[in-house]
């Protein structure tokens, strides 16, 4: 007959069910860090759909509001008569559609009028309550400078761009948004107009501009009162040298073409006593 005698108990192992995994630890102290994450990541995803379901129906109800971007043409024939500049100017050249693409919307060629990536980085920065990190397409900046030049910056104005970038979008060609954008642009010292501007400061057309001339002019259109070459030259020379990199960033130079071009003289014809504005012509 076989040995009947029972089995000596087993010693609790740590982490099985029903026992506490660590000495003094009462059972699922470890599983509250987790639960109170998740609890977190449930908010804050009913606070994003929350702001999106605002934002998608302020677009819906704003793009109804806003204008279908078919005067487009017209609103930047007017803009141009008032500056005293001819329209249309010549076509944009590589010269400074490349730098301004590489400065201001590098996926331009690519995106429906918004950058939903650069839309995402502000909509997270807004709700962390950091900076927005910009995210203005080439197409809201031009939706702002034809539609809205005067208004207020708020979020109502930029949901306004951001539809009208849209519709600017699916009525022209991306080069007829660059040649527009060209046009109503201001370059600082009085220059409306990239042909103006060219023969402003370099006292040639737009079509002979040097790459580093058209990088400087694709800079200064950001802050045109802080990045003039000629009355702030130091300002204009750390955005020139902020476009180069850009442009090497994205693939359109060489780190060795673009110490080369920092180092190309950048042939300004315009002083401090040229008399600025109006159709400078060449």
């Amino acid at each position: 007959m076989g040995d009947t005698r029972p089995l000596p108990p087993q010693s609790a192992q740590p982490g099985q069910p029903g026992e506490p995994g660590q000495a003094g630890q009462p059972p699922g102290k470890k599983s509250q860090p987790a639960s109170r994450r998740r609890r977190w990541l449930r908010r804050a995803g009913i606070v994003v759909a929350a702001l999106l379901v605002v934002v998608i129906a302020g677009l819906s109800v704003i793009w109804v509001a806003t204008p279908s971007a078919s005067d487009a043409i017209a609103l930047a024939q007017a803009q141009a008569r008032a500056h005293g500049i001819a329209y249309p100017g010549p076509a944009v050249p590589e010269n400074f559609a490349r730098p301004l693409i590489a400065t201001e919307d590098q996926r331009y060629y690519g995106e429906p009028g918004v950058d939903l990536l650069a839309v995402g980085r502000v909509v997270q920065a807004k709700l962390s309550g950091g900076n927005d990190q910009g995210g203005a397409t080439i197409e809201q900046q031009l939706a702002k400078m034809l539609y809205t030049p005067t208004h207020p910056s708020g979020f109502g104005a930029e949901l306004k761009q951001v539809a009208l970038a849209v519709k600017l979008n699916l009525r022209y060609s991306k080069a007829e948004i660059l040649d527009l954008y060209a046009e109503v642009a201001y370059y600082g010292h009085g220059y409306y107009g990239l042909e103006a501007a060219s023969c402003g400061y370099f006292g040639h057309p737009a079509s002979e501009l040097t790459v580093v001339q058209g990088a400087m002019l694709a800079g200064v259109v950001n802050a045109p009162s802080i990045d003039d070459p000629i009355n702030d030259p130091g300002n204009a020379r750390a955005r020139l040298e902020h476009v180069i990199a850009r442009m090497v960033a994205v693939g359109y130079l060489t780190s060795a073409q673009g110490t080369a071009v920092l180092s190309t003289p950048l042939g300004l014809t315009a002083t401090a006593t040229t008399t600025t504005g109006g159709g400078s012509s060449c």
